[in-house]
């Protein structure tokens, strides 16, 4: 609980339940996911609640909140900067830690006033590479 004392906000049982949850995660979670998890210890606890804590969280910057898919959004407890892969089949959310060459200038050409910036490259996992390439072997035998 200490080490959470500087976020700038009130520590609930619920909010605390939350961080731990997060705390450690790489799989970058959504709300609903979270819900699930936290709501078992606090079955009285909304989903408004999840999302209010994850917007305070979000707005003190010490969360990211990334739009891997329409209408579905996912949740980052590593606010430093950095960059994700994300696989086009099973929408599985890697980070990446280095850094890319990106002019930032050109914004600021464009009027621009640059604020940050971030890299997400798509492609397919191996689970999901080898599972196609299984797929195709199985259509070829029929």
């Amino acid at each position: 609980m200490e080490k959470y004392r500087d976020i700038g906000f009130k520590l609930t049982p619920q909010r605390l339940a939350i961080l731990g949850y997060l705390e450690g995660r790489t799989d970058h979670p959504s709300a609903e996911e979270i819900y699930r998890a936290v709501s078992k210890n606090f079955p009285t606890m909304s989903v408004a609640t999840v999302y209010s804590a994850l917007e305070a969280l979000r707005l003190r910057g010490r969360l990211l909140e990334l739009a891997i898919e329409p209408g579905r959004k996912r949740f980052d407890f590593h606010a430093e900067p950095h960059h994700h892969l994300i696989c086009t089949g099973c929408k599985r959310v890697v980070d990446i830690h280095r850094s890319f060459p990106i002019n930032l200038r050109a914004g600021e050409k464009q009027g621009f006033q640059v604020t940050g910036s971030h890299v997400t490259v798509y492609g397919r996992c191996p689970a999901c590479t080898s599972s196609m390439g299984t797929k195709k072997l199985r259509s070829k035998k029929k």
